[in-house]
């Protein structure tokens, strides 16, 4: 299959300028190993290469020599390695040595603490409209955090389009898929997390049944701020004395190291609450908002076609912010952004995503599919930003599933997400 050009790839390019090693993390199927190919000059492939597995165990040195940049691919089966390719920077002192993927975060976090400064770790994702060919990319993010944008924009996406999108997801395997084909490689995803890889990542064997239960109700709460012990409710048929109690085996506690193995998988990748200088008094929740890597896991978890999502819009608002959330970070973090959610404990004021750059820069925006709540989101925004925040915003925006993109006369955008890129 010819590569598609991601975003990644400028980001693996500065990063190999700049330090010895560079990571790849991401969750599996993204599109890690074929990036990394792309400007490795060698590669050793940890998960098939049993000879190479048996040289770590040996000595994980012997797996490093080779043309530079050289891949190691899925390297956290052999986390010997991750030392090896340390004291190998330093003894080199040059930049762009290696190159290591993995689908999986290590358990000792402390272990990744050790390469700062020599060992630059990149999170890649799915890939995002923009790079599938759907999005114009007429609205850059970075022109929007600038104030460069241009006055109105078009995007050809209709909602059949959208749903198709949530269900496919951003899969490279999957581009020009049909939805019933992506379908079934999500269920096939879905079953080998639940049936090996999180038994593989935590070390200890789950049961598949509660891990299926806990998967369903996460995704049910997507883009919802929800305490573990509301997804384990909501798993139990929203009882949430059983949360507490061993009902069916699935409790507050028993739950976390699912939900701590699906986060070193990277399939969980919630977005956390934003802190900023606040003008007011208000109390903010703290609580991360609940995502999956891509929506079309979510959608998969609830058995949704695009057929069932039309006809469920409410179910279809919160997975097309998953979708807006997915892309959004994406280019976010591609110039060192970082996205975030705004939500006040009294329930007085909310704003979905909100993107701060690390000169302290930041852009709020709101998620409608449909145009009829665009009023409502943009007074959100404006509220957020003169009476809440001390720092004036580079942007105010509506995303939307709608034709237009256009500028309106408060000063807020509204944004088509088929239009929005880089």
């Amino acid at each position: 299959m010819e590569y598609v050009p991601r975003i990644a790839d400028g980001q693996l390019l500065d990063r190999l300028a700049a330090l010895g090693a560079v990571v790849i993390e991401g969750p599996k199927a993204c599109g890690k190993t074929a990036t990394a190919r792309r400007r490795a000059a060698s590669e050793v492939l940890l998960d098939v290469d049993v000879e190479a597995m048996r040289a770590v165990a040996v000595d994980p040195r012997l797996v490093l020599d080779g043309p530079s940049p050289r891949l190691i691919d899925e390297w956290q089966r052999g986390p010997r390695v991750w030392d090896a390719v340390r004291r190998a920077v330093d003894d080199r002192s040059v930049p762009g040595q290696f190159i290591l993927t993995g689908s999986a975060t290590p358990n000792d976090d402390a272990a990744r603490h050790s390469g700062a400064g020599r060992i630059s770790v990149m999170r890649m994702r799915p890939m995002t409209l923009f790079e599938q060919g759907y999005s114009t990319g007429q609205m850059s993010l970075a022109a929007l955090m600038s104030g460069e944008a241009p006055d109105a924009t078009r995007s050809e996406l209709t909602l059949r389009a959208y749903t198709e999108r949530i269900v496919v997801g951003g899969w490279p395997q999957l581009l020009g898929a049909e939805p019933k084909v992506a379908m079934q490689f999500i269920r096939d995803y879905l079953e080998t997390i639940v049936e090996h890889d999180i038994d593989v990542v935590s070390g200890a064997r789950r049961d598949p049944r509660l891990v299926r239960r806990f998967l369903h109700a996460y995704a049910q709460l997507t883009a919802h701020p929800a305490r573990l012990s509301t997804i384990v409710a909501r798993a139990h048929g929203g009882d949430f004395e059983s949360a507490d109690e061993d009902a069916g085996g699935l409790t507050r506690w028993s739950a976390e190291p699912y939900l701590r193995a699906l986060r070193r998988m990277m399939i969980v990748d919630e977005i956390e609450a934003w802190s900023p200088s606040l003008r007011s008094r208000s109390r903010l929740i703290s609580l991360p908002k609940r995502l999956l890597v891509d929506p079309s896991l979510a959608a998969g978890l609830m058995d949704c076609s695009p057929e069932r999502l039309l006809g469920d819009l409410n179910t279809l608002g919160f997975l097309f912010e998953s979708l807006a959330a997915r892309d959004l970070r994406i280019y976010a973090e591609a110039s060192g952004g970082r996205v975030f959610h705004y939500r006040e404990s009294s329930g007085d004021l909310e704003v979905d995503l909100v993107v701060e750059q690390a000169d302290g820069r930041w852009a709020g925006f709101e998620v409608k599919l449909g145009g009829d709540l665009v009023d409502e989101a943009a007074a959100a925004l404006l509220h957020l930003a003169d009476t809440r925040v001390s720092v004036a915003p580079s942007a105010l925006v509506v995303i939307t599933g709608t034709e237009y993109g256009y500028r309106r006369t408060d000063g807020v955008w509204v944004l088509p997400l088929g239009c929005l890129g880089p």
